[in-house]
């Protein structure tokens, strides 16, 4: 069993924290424990950890943008005893360096490899090597439907055809686009490339990442592919996966432990937390859509035309201490108020502090809570300069106020991110004002 590590001087929220089930992390609201899970589970099995996480927590359940459960709301007395309550359930934790394929790895008619074998392989060679960041990642991504293009990894090999049979393109740091190319490789040398990366890693100490290797290296360059995960996709032979979120990745126990028991109801068997604060489930195609209808029914988030998936905020206040604004209320009004301009093309980020800890990718438009209201940020993070400062109460018409800019401006085939994106900081500035008295 892992030893418990609860040290006050240690815990913080900083940018870069790494919550653990047995090292969590301080928030707003109590102390914060992931689980990280590395095969799927029962609907039986997740309503256990709901329950877990009301009676040691305060009931909220996060899962997060790479597909980890989080309990909210623990307290010191109460951290430990989720800990060895979760352990005792006998799921598949994952223990040691995160080593993420893609949701549907194996069950993906469409992938070009399957990526489980080699990420096992990485995850036992990992187990030697000491002084890893905290957050440090691998990702290896076969392909297929859902892809892992958008998430941050230390080191990434994704899977190519070519005129020579199968290869591994090995990244450093960043995405599937801004990644820097190390090396295409034979299946046979991508685990051996990418554990001598992580023993270089290591003797440069827990604060050295893959971006450090990546010197005089040029970008991968290739466009993002990652697909929504919500709907539903046709997999192997009868199977069929449908890809259910709570709504800025965040639920009630109550509500999931429901959507469990309807699971259960319909005879579906298996489901895994996913990428973009999803839950995947596993069954024939008619169990998937009943059990996604009584999710859309309750809440839920079950189509990639719902706006609030095109929306990535962070806990924000109260959850958060750090936040100055509730986040998930302003999200729920953009969604509302402003479906047009979110058509998928982008993330809409709606942070509570300027780490940005939802979206620490550049986005096409973000909102940044401040002591003095929102700044507004275009084509940056949520540190960079605003292109406009508003009050609280003048958010919802400022938004508005763009969305209607790119719906007049919008050219013919042309979405909501290239159309923020040629528009400019001065033309959404001057939309954004000119309401004001």
């Amino acid at each position: 069993m892992t030893a418990f590590s609860l040290d006050r001087s240690t815990l913080d929220m900083r940018r870069g924290a790494c919550p653990a089930l047995s090292s969590p992390m301080m928030t707003g609201d109590g102390l914060l424990a992931r689980v990280a899970l590395t095969d799927p589970i029962t609907p039986s099995q997740l309503a256990d950890l709901c329950r877990l996480a009301r009676r040691h927590g305060n009931g909220i359940v996060d899962i997060s943008a790479r597909g980890n459960l989080q309990i909210r709301g623990l307290s010191e007395a109460s951290a430990p005893l989720l800990d060895a309550d979760v352990r005792a359930l006998n799921l598949p934790l994952r223990d040691g360096l995160a080593v993420e394929t893609p949701p549907l790895a194996g069950i993906d008619k469409t992938e070009i490899a399957d990526p489980r074998p080699i990420a096992e392989a990485i995850r036992q060679g990992a187990r030697e090597i000491v002084d890893l960041a905290p957050k440090m990642s691998v990702v290896v991504d076969g392909g297929g439907q859902l892809r892992l293009s958008d998430l941050l990894a230390d080191i990434r090999l994704v899977a190519v055809s070519t005129d020579e049979g199968l290869r591994w393109t090995l990244l450093l740091g960043g995405t599937e686009t801004t990644g820097r190319v190390f090396n295409v490789l034979r299946e046979t040398e991508a685990v051996s490339a990418t554990l001598a990366l992580l023993r270089k890693l290591g003797k440069k100490g827990p604060k050295a990442r893959g971006r450090d290797l990546a010197a005089g290296l040029s970008t991968n360059g290739a466009p993002g592919r990652t697909a929504s995960p919500f709907g539903t996709f046709r997999l192997s032979g009868d199977l069929f996966a449908a890809g259910i979120g709570p709504a800025f990745g965040q639920a009630n126990a109550e509500d999931l432990i429901a959507l469990c028991n309807e699971a259960e109801r319909l005879g579906i068997q298996s489901l895994k937390p996913a990428l973009d604060h999803s839950l995947l489930v596993f069954a024939g195609q008619t169990a998937c859509e009943a059990l996604a209808a009584f999710a859309g029914n309750n809440g839920f988030i079950t189509s990639p035309s719902d706006p609030r998936s095109a929306i990535a905020a962070c806990p924000g206040s109260p959850a958060c201490s750090s936040a100055t604004v509730a986040t998930h209320e302003l999200s729920a009004k953009a969604a509302e108020d402003c479906g047009d301009l979110l058509d998928g093309s982008f993330k809409l980020h709606v942070t509570g502090c300027p780490k940005g800890c939802a979206h620490p990718e550049p986005s096409a438009l973000a909102l940044c809570g401040t002591a003095a209201g929102l700044s507004l940020i275009a084509q940056g993070k949520a540190a960079d300069k605003p292109f406009a400062s508003v009050a609280f109460a003048d958010t919802n018409n400022s938004l508005r106020r763009i969305a209607d800019l790119v719906r007049d401006e919008r050219r013919a085939g042309e979405n909501s991110a290239a159309c923020l994106a040629r528009l400019g900081p001065r033309r959404l500035a001057a939309a954004v004002t000119s309401g004001r008295s």
